[in-house]
């Protein structure tokens, strides 16, 4: 007797089927692809060599012409460090200049400082929210400058949140405490005082050596006077 011939399984049916239907698709397509596969290829290939040709000798060059900028700004020359010297860029020539460089987007926050530093507030808050950093301390300063900036700028509601974001970013002993007592202090100005003495008592409890440095006990006892708590 002659054996009976096996079903093959539905799951096998159905892989058989896929696979034939993928066989098909590439056939008719096969064109199509190849010309898909080449741009891609094209573009990485372009992607690489912009990056190796152009941008990091532009890199290179904007580092160098960085450098001299950056000493004037460490010596508080913030004009010099803005403007240049007539022999060496300035951040604002260094930002116009090599814009997609990292030297250009850390230029924006060295330019911002400077012009804050010099009491030009509207166009120190420009540079200072163009500049994008995920450093954990460069980042929370841009921003906390951001809200002094605005500060000086008599938005004062604005740079509470600013302050308060400043002082999320990075959880440290340095930058935490400072933005939240200037979030405290902004709110005493906004006469919230309940939500200034908690910002007080978290500096106190969190950040014991700011705390004692700044005499937080002094700002906690006048806000819940003030506040009435």
């Amino acid at each position: 007797m002659a054996k009976k011939k096996q079903a093959k399984p539905d799951s096998m049916e159905s892989v058989e089927s896929a696979l034939t239907r993928t066989e098909l698709f590439l056939e008719n397509n096969q064109k199509l692809i190849v010309r898909i596969v080449a741009v891609v290829l094209a573009i990485v290939a372009i992607f690489i060599g912009v990056k190796k040709f152009y941008l990091a000798p532009l890199e290179e060059e904007a580092q160098a012409q960085m450098f001299v900028a950056e000493q004037y700004f460490e010596i508080d020359s913030f004009s010099l460090a803005l403007y240049g010297d007539g022999n060496y860029s300035g951040f604002l020539d260094i930002i116009d200049e090599y814009g997609i460089t990292r030297s250009a987007n850390l230029s924006r926050y060295y330019a911002g400082i400077s012009l804050l530093k010099l009491g030009q507030f509207a166009d120190a808050l420009e540079y200072l929210e163009k500049f994008k950093s995920y450093d954990k301390m460069v980042a929370p300063i841009a921003t906390g400058a951001i809200g002094d900036a605005l500060v000086e700028l008599d938005e004062i509601e604005e740079a509470a949140g600013h302050y308060l974001e400043a002082a999320k970013m990075s959880d440290n002993q340095f930058t935490t405490p400072l933005y939240l007592m200037k979030a405290g202090q902004v709110y005493e100005k906004l006469e919230e005082y309940e939500k200034a003495a908690e910002l007080y008592e978290q500096i106190d409890k969190e950040y014991p050596a700011f705390s004692r440095q700044r005499n937080i006990e002094k700002y906690i006892a006048r806000t819940k006077l003030l506040g009435g708590l």
